[in-house]
């Protein structure tokens, strides 16, 4: 089984030390922020901000922290949807982008139900986690990971890390949290990354039911049949034209700013 990572929102503290470390490792260059009313900062994941943390108050006065970074979806959108193979599976299990093939089409950051991967401005290219690949490989746990100085993050197999999640939630339960629940075990037929929540998904800012949109579907189907047309590299290169040009149309969207 593929190793995940575990995500305990009860014992973040809210240090961004996950969020330092993960700039530190990658080499990713700092942004200009602000304040916006909200201590999460920067706002949402960024093309060179590819982990944060999330700040939540509730109405009953208490705060909801969580370490937030791609999912690496067992059954990943950002896959299926990209056109030129640019986004691929390790066999870690992560879910690695490769800058070198990406065009900037845009068509992953449109599709993935986390919003994770972005594009850059500065680059024309998807940035996001790639679960520390090179880390794992050399069996290191990834950056995040190691950083955490709390316990709130751990990395192991999955069954492994899914049976402390159980037992987990049953403690908190105990407790007095009676909506904590475990994210991630079915959710887009498993993630790579798993949360013991206290509360419902949406209150840190999960989708309850996160899955494809049609026309992700339609990009899947697409591709298949394509690869066996003797004109695939006249139709690929019309499609690849296209899918540029798109791109350069969304770097006007703020939402898509690095």
């Amino acid at each position: 089984m593929a190793n995940v990572v575990l995500v305990d929102t009860q014992k973040c503290m809210a240090c961004r030390g996950c969020q330092v470390a993960c700039k530190d490792w990658n080499r990713l260059p700092a942004g200009a922020t602000k304040f916006r009313g909200n201590y999460t900062n920067p706002p949402t994941l960024q093309a060179h901000t590819w982990n944060h943390v999330v700040f939540t108050e509730t109405d009953k006065g208490r705060w909801l922290f969580a370490s937030y970074s791609c999912m690496h979806c067992t059954d990943a959108a950002c896959i299926n949807v990209c056109p030129v193979g640019a986004v691929q599976r390790t066999k870690s299990g992560t879910v690695w982008p490769d800058g070198d093939k990406c065009i900037g089409c845009g068509l992953c950051v449109q599709h993935c139900p986390f919003h994770v991967p972005q594009v850059s401005k500065a680059t024309n290219k998807m940035g996001k986690c790639t679960g520390c690949a090179e880390r794992v490989s050399q069996g290191l746990r990834p950056a995040c990971v190691t950083t955490c100085p709390n316990g709130a993050l751990l990395y192991g197999e999955r069954g492994e890390m899914m049976q402390l999640a159980k037992d987990r939630v049953d403690a908190l339960r105990r407790q007095g949290f009676s909506e904590a629940s475990i994210y991630g075990d079915l959710e887009m037929h498993g993630l790579g990354r798993i949360y013991v929540l206290t509360e419902i998904p949406s209150a840190y800012g999960l989708p309850e039911t996160p899955g494809y949109n049609a026309s992700a579907w339609i990009w899947q189907l697409a591709r298949r049949p394509l690869g066996t047309l003797t004109s695939i590299g006249l139709f690929s290169g019309l499609v690849v034209g296209f899918l540029r040009w798109r791109g350069e149309r969304i770097q006007h969207k703020d939402n898509y700013s690095i």
